[in-house]
C-alpha cells in the first residue's frame, strides 16, 4: 500500500568527477553513495521510497532499487515533487544522492515540520541543501523558487526562504554532509551504522588524509 508520504533520492548521472578518492571508479563510487542513500529512504516506515533521474536514462542507478520502487524522471525539484504528486503523495521529501550516511531521523524531523509549514529543509555543510521536504501539491511561490533552485545551489535555503511570502515557512532542521569530493570522506563514521556500499568500496583507502 502506498504512502501519503514518499521520500525520492536524486540520482545526477553527470555527478562529480572528482568526488571519488584516488584508485577508486567514479562511477561505481557514485552508484555506492545512491545505493546507500536510497537504501535510507527505503527503509523508513509509513514512507514509499522514489528515485528521481536526471537525466531521464539511468539503468545503472535503477538496478539499485528495490522492485517496484516509483521511478520519477525529471529535470528540477518542481517536476520531480508534481510526479511524486500524482503517484499520490500528499508531502514529499528530496534527498540528495550523495549522502550515503544520512539518519532517518533527520528525514523524519523534516516530515514533522510540515506539520507547521509548507516546507521544511536539512542544510548541507558547507552549502547547499541535503534534502528538502513540501507538502503538495507546491504552493506557487515555492515552485518558481525551485524552478531556478535544487539542492546543489550553494545559497537554496536563502534563496527559498527570500521567496516565501513570510517568514517561518521554511524552516530548518538539523544539518548534515554530503559526500561531494574526496576531503568529504573524513566526514563518514566507520562506527554509525549503514552505508554499507560507500564502506565496501572505501576499504582500503583512508577516510582521513
Amino acid at each position: 500500500m502506498s504512502s501519503a508520504r514518499h521520500a525520492a533520492v536524486l540520482s545526477h548521472a553527470r555527478g562529480r568527477p572528482g568526488a571519488a578518492p584516488p584508485g577508486v571508479d567514479p562511477d561505481e563510487f557514485r552508484l555506492a553513495l545512491l545505493e546507500d542513500a536510497y537504501e535510507v529512504v527505503a527503509g523508513l516506515e509509513l514512507v514509499t521510497p522514489a528515485l528521481v533521474l536526471d537525466p531521464p536514462d539511468q539503468p545503472d542507478a535503477e538496478a539499485v532499487t528495490w522492485p517496484g520502487t516509483a521511478i520519477v524522471r525529471a529535470a528540477a525539484p518542481p517536476d520531480a515533487f508534481a510526479a511524486l504528486h500524482a503517484a499520490g503523495a500528499a508531502e514529499a521529501v528530496l534527498v540528495a544522492g550523495d549522502a550515503p550516511d544520512l539518519p532517518p531521523l533527520l528525514i523524519g524531523k523534516l516530515f514533522r515540520a510540515l506539520g507547521q509549514a509548507p516546507a521544511a529543509a536539512c542544510a548541507a555543510r558547507p552549502d547547499g541543501l541535503v534534502a528538502l521536504a513540501a507538502r503538495l501539491p507546491l504552493p506557487g511561490w515555492l515552485a518558481a523558487a525551485l524552478a531556478e533552485t535544487d539542492l546543489d545551489t550553494p545559497d537554496a535555503l536563502a534563496r527559498l526562504r527570500g521567496a516565501a511570502p513570510r517568514a517561518g515557512l521554511v524552516p530548518q532542521g538539523p544539518g548534515w554532509h554530503r559526500i561531494r569530493t574526496p576531503a568529504d570522506l573524513e566526514n563518514l563514521d566507520p562506527g554509525l551504522e549503514g552505508w554499507e556500499n560507500t564502506r565496501a568500496l572505501l576499504e582500503g583507502h583512508p577516510l582521513r588524509g
